[in-house]
C-alpha cells in the first residue's frame, strides 16, 4: 500500500531533511525531478528545443521549484516564459537562475505554449485561488501548442488551490473548480490526501513522485494508504490441492425481494465472482436467482439458508417488517456481514444500534453520500476521510464510503482509499454487485478492511473494463469482474 501523509508530516521531514544538506540542495533535487518529466512530456510534441513554456510563479518555494525547473528546461534550448503572480514576493534566487539560463518574465501568456507549469501555490495554500489566479487557471484550458494540441499542464507537487489534507476543491459562484487543472501532477518526496481523495484527485490527472529523500525523515502515521494492485494479488485467497467447496468458504446472501428481484440476481453475481465455493440465496428473488444462477442454493428466510462464513443483506431487501425480520437474523449469525441499500436504511432509526455494537464479528457498511447523510444527519462534508472514521467508529463496523475515490475507514482510525473508480459505474445496481463481491471475499477469510479494500479496487476496475464496450449496466460489471480478475490474480 502506498502511504499518503499529511502537510503537517511533511513539513517536519523537510525541515530535519534540510537540517542535514547544504542550503537549496532539496530545491534541486525537485526541480531536477520536475523538469525531467516536462522534458518527456516535450519529447513527445516534437522535442525541448525551441519547446515555448509558461511558468506560472507564485511566491514561495513552489515558484521556486517552477522557476529552477524553467532554467533547466531553458539551457536544453526550451522558450521559457515566467509570468510572475506576486512579483514583489518571488523567489529571487530561481528567477535569477531562470533569466541566467534565457528565460524571460512576460505579463501575458503566450500565444502559443506547449507547456503549462503551475507553480503558483504549494501545499501551504488554502482557501483556494485568488481571483486573477483562478482566471488565470481557467484560461490554460484554451492555451494550444505548436501542434495544436491543448498545452500541457503540469502541477509542481500539488495542483494550486486545493486543499492539500482533505481533497476538497473550493468552488466559484459558478460552480468552478478555484484550483488548476493538471494532466500532470509531479510530487515530491510523499504522496498528498489531495491526490488521492475528494474532487482534488481528479484534478492532479496522473501522478508522478519524484524521490528527494524525504522517505526515512517522515514521522508518525500516514493520513491514509491508497490500495495497490500489489496488495490485491497479495491478499486474494489462494486454491490449494486439498480445497473444495465448503473450505474455501460459503457466503450468504439476503437480498432483493419480489419487488427488486434484480438487486439479488446482481449481488449473487458479484459473490459468485469472488474466492468462494458456495453461494446460499435467501429471499423474495429465489426463482430469478436460481433461473441465472443454477449452482446456488436457494431459500426463502435467512433462517432456513444453513450455514455460511459471511452474510451479505440490504440490497432491494425492503424496509418492511419481513425484511427488519431478516436483518436481525442476519445480525444475530456469529459471521461478519456486508449492510448495504436498505439494510442501512432499517438502520437510520437507532432500534438495532445495540445489536451492532454487541456483535463480535466483523461489519462491513457500504453507504453511498446520501446514506451517510441519513445514518450521520450530515453530509460527509468536504473531509472524507474524517467522516469515514467517524461513522466507523460510532458503528463499531468497517465503513466502505462509496465514491469516485472510495474511501474505506476502521473503528481504530486506520483509513484506505481506492484509486480504481470511475464515472461509469454510477448507474443502479453496481453498489449491488460490490456488496456480494465483498460479501464473498469476507466469507473466505479475508480481514474485513481487506475484503473492502480488494472489493473496491476489483469494482473500479470491472466498471473500466466494461466501459470500454459503450454505456456500463450493473450486470455488464459483474460479467466483467472474471477477466480483471483472471488478469491481475
Amino acid at each position: 500500500m502506498r502511504p499518503v501523509w499529511r502537510v503537517a508530516e511533511i513539513r517536519a521531514a523537510e525541515k530535519a531533511l534540510m537540517a542535514e544538506l547544504p542550503p537549496g540542495t532539496l530545491m534541486q533535487r525537485a526541480a531536477a525531478g520536475l523538469a525531467r518529466r516536462c522534458a518527456l512530456l516535450l519529447a513527445d510534441r516534437g522535442g525541448v528545443y525551441a519547446a515555448p513554456v509558461l511558468l506560472l510563479v507564485g511566491s514561495g518555494d513552489n515558484g521556486g521549484d517552477a522557476l529552477y525547473a524553467g532554467a533547466r528546461l531553458a539551457r536544453r534550448g526550451a522558450a521559457v516564459s515566467a509570468l510572475l503572480l506576486d512579483p514583489e514576493r518571488v523567489h529571487a534566487p530561481g528567477l535569477a537562475a531562470l533569466r541566467a539560463a534565457g528565460g524571460r518574465v512576460v505579463d501575458r501568456p503566450p500565444v502559443v505554449v506547449d507547456l503549462v507549469l503551475d507553480g503558483i501555490v504549494g501545499i501551504g495554500g488554502r482557501g483556494g485561488l485568488r481571483e486573477t489566479a483562478e482566471q488565470l487557471a481557467a484560461s490554460l484550458l484554451r492555451q494550444h501548442g505548436r501542434d495544436g494540441g491543448r498545452a500541457t499542464v503540469v502541477a509542481v507537487d500539488v495542483p494550486s488551490g486545493v486543499e492539500v489534507d482533505t481533497g476538497a476543491v473550493p468552488l466559484t459562484s459558478s460552480g468552478r473548480p478555484k484550483a488548476v487543472r493538471a494532466d500532470v501532477t509531479v510530487v515530491f518526496g510523499a504522496w498528498k490526501p489531495a491526490l488521492s481523495v475528494g474532487p482534488a484527485a481528479a484534478l492532479a490527472g496522473q501522478v508522478e513522485l519524484v524521490d528527494i529523500g524525504l522517505g526515512p525523515w517522515l514521522r508518525g502515521s500516514p493520513a491514509l494508504h491508497v490500495v495497490e494492485e500489489s496488495d490485491v494479488v497479495d491478499w486474494w485467497p489462494r486454491l490449494g490441492a486439498a480445497s473444495e467447496k465448503y473450505t474455501r468458504g460459503v457466503v450468504g446472501v439476503a437480498t432483493g425481494s419480489a419487488t427488486y428481484p434484480g438487486a439479488g440476481v446482481l449481488s449473487v453475481g458479484g459473490a459468485l465472482a469472488g474466492p468462494t465455493g458456495l453461494v446460499r440465496y435467501a429471499g423474495g428473488a429465489r426463482e430469478e436467482v436460481v433461473r441465472r444462477y443454477p449452482s446456488v442454493i436457494a431459500t426463502d428466510r435467512v433462517v432456513d439458508a444453513g450455514r455460511v462464513q459471511a452474510w451479505v443483506c440490504g440490497s432491494g431487501l425492503g424496509t418492511d417488517e419481513r425484511a427488519a425480520a431478516e436483518l436481525r437474523a442476519v445480525l444475530a449469525a456469529p459471521v461478519p456481514v456486508v449492510l448495504d441499500a436498505d439494510a442501512l436504511t432499517l438502520l437510520v432509526d437507532g432500534r438495532l444500534a445495540d445489536q451492532l455494537r454487541r456483535r463480535d464479528a466483523p461489519i462491513v457498511i457500504t453507504p453511498h453520500d446520501r446514506e451517510f447523510t441519513r445514518l450521520c444527519g450530515e453530509e460527509p462534508g468536504a473531509d472524507r476521510v474524517a467522516a469515514t472514521l467517524r461513522l466507523a467508529a460510532w458503528t463499531n463496523a468497517v465503513v466502505l464510503l462509496k465514491g469516485n475515490r472510495t474511501v474505506i475507514g476502521t473503528p481504530d482510525g486506520r483509513a484506505y482509499v481506492n484509486p480504481t473508480g470511475t464515472p461509469a459505474l454510477a448507474t443502479g445496481g453496481t453498489g449491488d454487485v460490490l456488496a456480494g463481491l465483498l460479501g464473498s471475499l469476507l466469507a473466505s477469510g479475508l480481514a474485513a478492511e481487506r475484503a473492502a479494500a480488494v472489493a473496491a479496487y476489483l469494482h473500479g476496475l470491472a466498471g473500466r473494463e466494461a466501459a470500454r464496450c459503450g454505456p456500463v449496466a450493473a450486470a455488464d460489471v459483474a460479467d466483467a469482474l472474471r477477466p480483471v480478475l483472471a488478469r491481475i490474480t
